[in-house]
Order: structure tokens, then C-alpha cells, then sequence
């Protein structure tokens, strides 16, 4: 028996070794497997589920709207308006013609609405030119229902910006933000009353800075956004985020009077700039010189057949003004102001526009290829006439 199993032994031995070390070899690769499979069930159990929202964009701006709504303030606007009773009503001969001169005019109110923001607790408003502009009553209606009359502290035309002031204790004022913060693709809301449903929000991001809008003003470097802003929110706030105060909203691009997601609000620190000389003034005072500029380019050089020198050619210059009393005329290139190469026309307007009146300014022109230096005596800005 033992002789028939002997040739058997070393083939069996042979095949258990293989068999033992086989599934030695896939316990041990298994088993870095296994620990890898423990740890991501544990990191999925233990790591909570986090929202997409980042803490720069929050699930709900209601806080920063609690805390700016309310000191924006609605404001109605009425004044008494004197209709004509034909388009020649005014012509003296035609009233003498038609006996119209001792004929009763027809006459109505005129009623509109906007927004403002209260920016200081003993309640002076801001809010645009536009908004309160040849009104004869100006009522505020705040947030919280209560309404009062309220009086012009001073206008200016030139950014559309107006202070107006209402008697009443311990207002809601707003915070102000710095403008050096406001960077292109921050959330920013509006908040006013459009088309007079009453005081709405609505959300948008800063589409652009330094947006010049010559149609609107001359010296305002708009911020532009596509939060919605529509007729009725002239006047109201552009808020950050965090409640703060950026800009005054102020106009829109559309062709049909409603938003189309571009709209223009003045930044903070151009308004408080305003608001100091209108509190101080009544008024906003410029500098002025009474020259009218355009950057010379190769083709006007070349069509009044001027040097093609890199200025600003005198358009056009206001009869005594200070710059044509000075002795600078028509046709001649401005190259340098106190010093410093000027080549944009808001640029030099913006820089004698911030110096006070009697400041004296050297203006390097090129006349008929020599260079003179002038010296102009700055004067006050005239008053924009409508």
C-alpha cells in the first residue's frame, strides 16, 4: 500500500505549497484594498455635505437689506405747471390778434416720484437733481410709513445730485462705503421705488467702473450694473453686500424707459464730495478758464493744417472768460498744464474743475509752432442754465 502511494506524495506537497502560497499572495494585496475602501466610507460619514454658496455669496442678502432699507426714503415731487392754449400762445401779436392777452391760462399739478437715502441721522437726504428739480413740494415718505415736508438744502446740476433736508430726531442713516473698495464683479443691490409700486430690491453685480457718460455728466466716473433699476429708483441706493452704501442711483440705457440691465449709479465718494460743498455752499464750486478743448488727432491736424503734435486743440474759447482774457485764442494746442502733458480733455477739465476760483494756472500752448506759457486766473464755473 505504502509502495502505491509514495509516487503520490510529492505531486500533493507540491500542489498544497502552490495553493498555500497563492492565497498568502491575495490576502496581502487585498488588504491595502480593503484599508482604502474603510477610509473613504469613513470620510463620508464623518465630512459633512457642504452648500455651493462661498461666504462672499450668501444664500440670502436679507441682512444687508434690513440693514440699509431702512434710510431709503420715497420721495413725491409736485409743482404747478401753466398750460399753453396754443403752441403761438405766447407771441404777442397773436394774443393781441386773437384777444387771447386777458384769457386765463389753464394751469395743473405735475406730480412725480423717486427715492433718496438719509445719510445722516438729523435728516439730510440725498438724492438727484432730477428727482426734486422745480418742485414746488417735495414729501418724504420713510420706510417705516410716517411722511413730512421737506426743503432743498442745495442742487448740483453737473452730477445730478441734490440735498434736501426733513425735521425729525434720530433718523436711520445709512453707511457709507469707500469707494476705493468697489471692484468690478462684486454683488451690489438696488433698492428704491420703482414705477412708484414701492420700495423694491433687486440684485446685480458691478458690471464696470469709471464709466464716463457725458450725456449725464461731465464729472461723474459712473458705476455701472445690471441690477435692475427702473423709473422711480432715481435717487435710491446701490448697496454692497454688507449694507454699505456704493452709489446713487441715477440713470439707465434704454430706448423703451425700461431696464435692460444697464444702469448707471454715482459712487459714494463723488457724492460726499458734493454733499461737503453743498452744506458748506449751498452749492458745488468749480474752477473754470471758458476754453472748449478736442484731442488733436493726425486728420483735424492735418484739415486746419496744424503741427501733428500729441494736445488738445482750442475749439472754441467764452467771450472774457478767463482764459480769453488771458490771451489764449481759438486754433491754438494745449500741450501742458503746470507742467504736466495733457492730452485728454476731461482730464484738464477735471483738473481745473477741482481748483478753487483765483487759482492761478500756466497753460503751455503751441501757436503757429512756438511754444508760450500762459498764466490764467481761474474763475468760478458758471451756473448750467434749465
Amino acid at each position: 500500500m505504502k509502495s502505491v502511494l509514495r509516487p503520490l506524495i510529492g505531486p500533493v506537497l507540491y500542489g498544497l505549497i502552490i495553493a498555500l502560497g497563492y492565497i498568502f499572495i491575495i490576502e496581502r494585496t487585498s488588504q491595502p484594498i480593503q484599508h482604502e475602501v474603510v477610509l473613504i466610507e469613513k470620510q463620508i460619514t464623518e465630512t459633512p455635505i457642504q452648500s455651493t454658496a462661498s461666504i462672499s455669496d450668501p444664500i440670502s442678502y436679507a441682512d444687508a437689506v434690513s440693514k440699509a432699507q431702512p434710510a431709503v426714503v420715497n420721495i413725491a415731487t409736485s409743482k404747478l405747471v401753466t398750460e399753453k392754449a396754443h403752441p403761438l400762445a405766447d407771441d404777442p401779436v397773436f394774443r393781441r390778434f386773437f384777444g387771447l392777452n386777458q384769457a386765463p391760462r389753464r394751469q395743473r399739478m405735475q406730480q412725480s416720484l423717486g427715492s433718496g437715502v438719509i445719510i445722516s441721522p438729523s435728516g439730510y437726504i440725498l438724492t438727484n437733481n432730477h428727482v426734486i428739480a422745480q418742485a414746488d413740494q417735495i414729501k418724504v415718505g420713510l420706510a417705516d410709513g410716517r411722511e413730512i415736508d421737506a426743503m432743498v438744502v442745495g442742487t448740483d446740476p453737473e452730477t445730478d445730485l441734490a440735498l434736501i433736508y426733513i425735521d425729525m430726531p434720530d433718523l436711520p442713516a445709512i453707511n457709507l462705503a469707500k469707494t476705493e473698495n468697489i471692484r468690478v464683479g462684486d454683488v451690489v443691490l438696488a433698492i428704491g421705488n420703482p414705477f412708484g409700486v414701492g420700495q423694491t430690491v433687486t440684485k446685480g453685480i458691478v458690471s464696470a467702473l469709471g464709466r464716463h457718460q457725458s450725456d449725464i455728466s461731465s464729472f461723474v466716473d459712473f458705476i455701472q450694473t445690471d441690477a435692475a433699476i427702473n423709473p422711480g429708483n432715481s435717487g435710491g441706493a446701490l448697496i454692497n453686500a454688507y449694507g454699505d452704501l456704493i452709489g446713487i442711483n441715477t440713470a439707465i440705457y434704454s430706448n423703451s424707459g425700461g431696464s435692460l440691465g444697464i444702469g448707471f449709479a454715482i459712487p459714494i465718494g463723488t457724492a460726499t464730495d458734493v454733499v461737503k460743498q453743498l452744506v458748506q455752499y449751498g452749492q458745488v464750486i468749480r474752477g473754470w478758464v471758458g476754453i472748449e478743448p478736442q484731442v488733436l488727432n493726425p486728420a483735424l491736424a492735418k484739415a486746419f493744417n496744424l503741427p501733428n503734435i500729441e494736445g488738445l486743440l482750442v475749439m472754441g474759447i467764452a467771450k472774457n472768460g478767463p482764459a480769453h482774457q488771458a490771451g489764449i485764442r481759438p486754433g491754438d494746442i494745449i500741450t501742458h498744464m503746470n507742467g504736466n502733458m495733457i492730452e485728454d480733455p476731461r482730464a484738464a477739465m477735471e483738473m481745473i474743475a477741482n481748483m478753487k476760483p483765483g487759482a492761478k494756472v500756466t497753460i503751455r500752448v503751441n501757436r503757429q509752432e512756438q511754444s508760450l506759457d500762459i498764466l490764467v486766473v481761474v474763475g468760478a464755473r458758471p451756473t448750467p442754465q434749465g
